[in-house]
């Protein structure tokens, strides 16, 4: 089954982008807890090039702990991942996985909840981004 991405393509600079993030997510209650630098890390690690891309871990700490109370294995999905690059035209992509496609669809109900709210989060997250309304409360 191919998974389903929540996916922004934006008319915003990514430098802007990666700047603002931060503060939308936790307009919405999630704190970044890992910022990864892939064309750094790359160049560290394996001497070559890579496009801009930043990869942010982020977690609703509210919702983190109703996933794993509801299902503990439920951690290996944990926080969630937000890629933001440039593509070969020089635009902004912002890109997460959705909650619900890494779910089975017999899940327990109570961590499906979780990650319909998580869902709707990061969408309102990316509607922010790409409509310039940079303000996500």
């Amino acid at each position: 089954m191919a998974r389903t991405n929540l996916r922004a393509s934006l008319d915003l600079p990514y430098d802007e982008a990666l700047a603002k993030i931060p503060q939308l997510l936790k307009d919405v209650g999630f704190g970044v807890l890992t910022r990864i630098d892939v064309d750094e890390t790359l160049r560290a690690r394996l001497g070559v090039p890579f496009r801009r891309y930043t990869i942010f871990g982020a977690c609703n700490p509210v919702l983190a702990h109703r996933a794993l109370s509801a299902d503990p294995d439920v951690g290996i999905l944990l926080p969630c991942n937000l890629a933001v690059y440039e593509d070969d035209d020089a635009r902004t992509i912002v890109v997460v996985m959705d909650p619900l496609e890494m779910l089975a669809e017999d899940e327990e109900a109570a961590l499906r909840e979780v990650a319909a709210e998580a869902r709707t989060k990061l969408n309102h997250v990316l509607y922010c981004l790409s409509t310039r309304n940079h303000r996500a409360a």
